[in-house]
C-alpha cells in the first residue's frame, strides 16, 4: 500500500505539471500496472519490519507526515519502494516544480534504467478504493514463540507500542463456506506466526511435495547427472623394454606344424577322432516333473510354489567322537539294541555312540552309502504337500465360563445325613413347603422326615420294594402316591397343617357317584380302584391301585388332580393317566411305542413327556397327537427332568451321558455332558435357582449351573460347579435320586448306602 500511496503521490506532481499531455497518460498508466505487479511479491517480503535499519526508520516518519491518512501496511511497503527508488524522491520538496514528466518503471528485479517513453495510460480514480481503514494485521513482532500470545486478544505491538490484535478466523461454518467458495483453498495455509492466510505458488507447492515424497526439494537438481572421466578407464598397453620384436615370433613353428600334420593323418585314417561341438540350443539341464501338478508347468511351480524338502535330524552328543559317559550304551542297552534289529525304528538310536582318543582314530562310517541312499528315497519319492498350519492356543479352543464363585449359590458340603433305612433308599420326594420329605427303600418302608432337626416323623411298612414316591405339588392336599410292587398307595403322611389333613382325609373317605360313567374293559383288565379297610385306613393309607403288572414310576400334575403311572411291561398299556377327583384311568396310548421308563407332566402346558429306551417323545394331550421326538442318541434312558420354565428338558442315561434338550431350538442334545464315570441313575432341577443335579453309580452327585434366558437368540448357559461325593458303593449300586429343595438351595441325594445326604 506503501508503494501505492507513493505512486498517487507521483501521479498529483506529473499531472499538475503536465495536465494536457497524452505522454504523461501513458507513463501514469505503466507505473500503476508495474506498482501493482509488484505489490503481492513485495508484501510476502515485508515480515522483516524490525530490521530495518534507521535511514528506512526515518524514511517511514517522513512519509508518514505527508500522509497521515495512510495505513501501516502502506507505510512498510513504502518503505522498500523508496529504498529501490531514483534518487529524485530523495531531494527537498521544493524541487516539485523542477520534476521532468518522466517515468521509471519499477521491477521484481529493481528499477529500469531504460528511458525509452511510454505511451500514457488512462488515468484511474484514485479515490475508488480508500484503504486507509485498514489495519497492518502482519506479525512485526518478529521471531518469537507465538504461544506467547494463546490467552491475549493481540499478537503483538507495533513500533509505537500499540497492540497488534489478531485477525479474526471466523467460526467452522464460515471456515467451510470460504473453501467451498475459494477455488485456491487447496493451497491456502495458515501462518501462525503472522496470523494470516497465506497462498502457496506453484514452486512452493512442488517443493512440499518433493519433501515429502523423500525427494530432493530443488525440482530442478538432477541427481543423476552424467559421470565425467576425469581419468580414462582404458588400460594403456606398454611395452616392458622397448626393443623390436624377434624375426622369429613371427615365423610358424616347425615342430607345431609336424605335430598338426599327424593328427590330420590320423583323423583322416580314423586313428582319431575330434571332439563333437556342444549343441548350445538344447537345454544343458532339463528338470523331471515327480509330482504331478497340471495346472502349471515345473518351471512356473518351482517358483512360485516351491516345496522345501524335509530337514534331517541335527547331530547331537550321541554322534561325537567322545561322547558324554551318559550317552554310552551299557551292556543291556546294548542287548536290547541288538534285539531290535528287525524293527530299526524303534530303537533310541541308530547306531552305538563310541568313544574314541581323537578325531583321527575315526575309522569311516560304514553306514554312509547307506544312510546317502535312503535320504535320497526320501527326497524324491516321500509325497509332499504344502497345508496350512492353525496356530490355536489350547485355551481358545476352551469355551470361555464364568468361574464357579461367581455362581454362587449351590450346595458344596454336607451338612446332615438321615440314617434309618436297612436297605437301598431308592427314591425321596419333598412336601411343597419344604418342611418335610418321605423316602422309599427295598426294606418295604416308606419314612417321612423333617428336614431342619432330621428327626423321622412317620414310618409307613409296605409289602414289597418301593419303587417311586411322589408328594402331591398341591399344598391344599397332604397326599403321597408310592409305587410298591404292583400297587400304588396314596398316603396321607399326617404331618404339616392339621386342617389339611383333615381336609384330604374328607375328599377321600368316600367314592364319587359313577352311575353315568361305564368303566372300559381295557382299563377294567389294566386297573381297579380299591377302598382301604380300616386298619389300613387308620395307618395312613386312603386309596389303592392295583394293576397288572409292576408299577416302576408315578408323577403327579402341577395341579395336584391327576397323576400318571408306568408298568415297563405293560406293552401297549404300559402308560395309564388317573384323576383322583372322580377316580377314573386311562390308557392314553394303543400302540406300544417302546420300553417305556418313566414319564412327567409339562409344569405350565398340557404336555405329556415319555421316555422310552431311546427317545423322549411330548404329547398334546388336549389334540392328542404327538408334537416332537427327542433323538437322544444314547441306548438306556433312565430319567428326565423338566425346567420349571417348560422349554429345556434334562436327560439321564446309564451311558454315562447327560442331554440337555431345548424344545425350541432342536430335536437333538444342546449340550451333552460326560462328567461321570458310571451310568446316571436320577436327574433334578431346582425350581427357583438355575441350578441342576445328575446322580450317578459312582457314588457322586455332580451340582452345575443352567442359565436360561428369556431372550430366544441366548442360549443357555451351562457350567458345572462341584462334584458331592460322600455316598458309600453297594452291590456295584450308588446314588439311586436326587432331589432339590423348593425354596433353598440345598441338595438331597439317596444312595445304596441306606443312608440320605443333605448338602448345603
Amino acid at each position: 500500500m506503501a508503494t501505492a500511496s507513493k505512486s498517487s503521490k507521483r501521479r498529483l506532481e506529473i499531472v499538475e505539471n503536465n495536465e494536457n499531455s497524452a505522454e504523461v497518460d501513458d507513463i501514469i498508466e505503466a507505473q500503476v500496472s508495474d506498482n501493482a505487479d509488484d505489490s503481492t511479491d513485495e508484501e510476502s517480503s515485508e515480515y522483516s519490519g524490525l530490521e530495518d535499519d534507521e535511514e528506512d526508520d526515518s524514511d517511514d516518519e517522513e512519509d508518514n507526515s505527508d500522509w497521515e491518512e495512510g495505513s501501516d501496511e502502506d507505510e512498510e511497503e513504502g518503505d522498500e519502494v523508496h529504498n529501490m527508488s531514483t534518487n529524485e524522491d530523495s531531494e527537498d520538496d521544493t524541487a516539485e516544480d523542477k520534476v521532468v514528466p518522466t517515468a521509471v518503471p519499477i521491477t521484481q528485479d529493481g528499477p529500469s534504467t531504460s528511458t525509452a517513453q511510454l505511451p500514457a495510460p488512462p488515468v484511474e480514480d484514485e479515490y475508488a478504493y480508500d484503504s486507509s481503514d485498514e489495519e497492518d494485521l502482519r506479525n512485526t513482532v518478529g521471531n518469537i514463540p507465538m504461544n506467547w500470545y494463546n490467552d491475549y486478544p493481540h499478537i503483538g505491538y507495533d513500533l509505537e507500542g500499540k497492540a497488534i490484535l489478531k485477525p479474526k478466523r471466523g467460526d467452522e461454518i464460515d471456515n467451510f463456506l470460504r473453501k467451498m467458495e475459494n477455488p485456491e483453498s487447496w493451497r491456502t495455509v495458515y501462518d501462525p506466526q503472522t496470523g494470516q492466510d497465506v497462498i502457496l505458488s506453484n514452486e512452493d507447492v512442488d517443493l512440499i511435495k518433493n519433501v515429502m515424497g523423500s525427494r530432493i526439494p530443488d525440482g530442478s537438481y538432477n541427481p543423476y547427472e552424467p559421470w565425467v572421466d576425469w581419468f580414462t578407464n582404458e588400460v594403456m598397453e606398454t611395452p616392458v623394454t622397448g626393443r623390436p620384436e624377434h624375426k622369429r615370433s613371427f615365423i610358424p613353428s616347425r615342430v607345431e606344424a609336424i605335430k598338426v600334420g599327424r593328427m590330420v593323418h590320423a583323423i583322416k585314417m580314423g586313428w582319431m577322432k575330434p571332439r563333437v561341438a556342444k549343441d548350445t540350443s538344447v537345454e544343458r539341464h532339463k528338470y523331471y516333473l515327480l509330482w504331478n501338478a497340471d495346472d502349471k508347468s515345473e518351471d512356473v511351480r518351482r517358483i512360485e510354489n516351491p516345496i522345501p524338502a524335509p530337514k534331517p535330524r541335527l547331530p547331537g552328543h550321541a554322534e561325537s567322537y567322545n561322547p558324554p559317559p551318559e550317552y554310552a550304551f551299557s551292556e543291556r542297552e546294548i542287548n536290547q539294541w541288538n534285539r531290535l534289529a528287525e524293527t530299526p525304528y524303534q530303537r533310541k538310536f541308530p547306531f552305538i555312540p563310541q568313544r574314541f582318543s581323537s578325531l583321527r582314530a575315526v575309522p569311516a562310517y560304514d553306514r554312509f552309502a547307506r544312510e546317502r541312499f535312503v535320504r535320497c528315497l526320501d527326497l524324491y519319492l516321500c509325497p509332499r504337500a504344502k497345508k496350512m498350519r492353525l496356530t490355536i492356543q489350547p485355551e481358545d479352543l476352551v469355551p470361555q465360563l464364568p468361574k464357579p464363585r461367581d455362581l454362587q449359590p449351590f450346595p458344596t458340603v454336607c451338612s446332615m445325613i438321615f440314617k434309618g433305612h436297612k436297605g437301598l433308599v431308592r427314591t425321596i420326594s419333598h412336601d411343597p413347603s419344604g418342611q418335610f420329605f418321605i423316602s422309599g427303600s427295598d426294606d418295604q418302608t416308606l419314612k417321612v422326615w423333617e428336614i431342619a432337626t432330621g428327626r423321622c416323623f412317620k414310618t409307613f411298612e409296605v409289602k414289597g420294594t418301593v419303587r417311586c414316591v411322589s408328594w402331591c405339588p398341591n399344598s391344599s392336599i397332604a397326599l403321597v402316591a408310592a409305587a410298591v410292587d404292583n400297587n400304588v398307595y396314596l398316603i396321607n403322611p399326617g404331618v404339616g397343617d392339621r386342617l389339611v389333613q383333615a381336609k384330604t382325609d374328607e375328599i377321600l373317605k368316600e367314592m364319587p357317584a359313577q352311575t353315568d360313567y361305564l368303566i372300559p374293559q381295557r382299563v377294567r383288565a389294566v386297573l381297579t380302584w380299591n377302598e382301604p379297610d380300616k386298619a389300613q385306613w387308620d395307618s395312613g393309607f386312603r386309596v389303592t391301585l392295583t394293576h397288572f403288572k409292576a408299577v416302576k414310576h408315578v408323577a403327579w400334575h402341577s395341579k395336584g388332580d391327576y397323576f400318571s403311572s408306568v408298568m415297563p411291561e405293560g406293552d401297549n398299556r404300559s402308560v395309564l393317566i388317573h384323576q383322583l377327583s372322580r377316580r377314573r384311568s386311562q390308557l392314553p396310548f394303543s400302540k406300544s411305542k417302546g420300553l417305556v421308563q418313566c414319564t412327567l407332566f409339562h409344569p405350565l402346558r398340557p404336555y405329556l413327556f415319555v421316555a422310552t429306551q431311546r427317545h423322549v417323545r411330548v404329547y398334546n394331550l388336549l389334540k392328542q397327537e404327538l408334537t416332537k421326538k427327542l433323538m437322544t442318541g444314547a441306548k438306556w434312558i433312565s430319567s428326565i427332568a423338566v425346567h420349571p420354565g417348560g422349554d429345556n428338558i434334562l436327560v439321564g442315561t446309564h451311558d454315562r451321558r447327560l442331554c440337555w434338550f431345548d424344545l425350541d431350538l432342536s430335536t437333538k442334545p444342546y449340550q451333552a455332558l460326560r462328567h461321570h464315570g458310571q451310568g446316571i441313575r436320577a436327574v433334578a432341577y431346582h425350581k427357583r435357582y438355575p441350578l441342576f443335579a445328575s446322580g450317578s453309580d459312582d457314588c457322586s452327585a455332580i451340582v452345575s449351573h443352567g442359565m436360561v434366558y428369556n431372550d430366544l437368540l441366548k442360549n443357555p448357559t451351562i457350567v458345572p460347579l462341584k462334584k458331592l461325593r460322600g455316598h458309600a458303593k453297594f452291590d456295584d449300586f450308588g446314588v439311586f435320586d436326587v432331589l432339590f429343595h423348593p425354596t433353598q438351595p440345598w441338595l438331597f441325594t439317596s444312595g445304596a448306602d441306606a443312608t440320605i445326604r443333605l448338602y448345603t
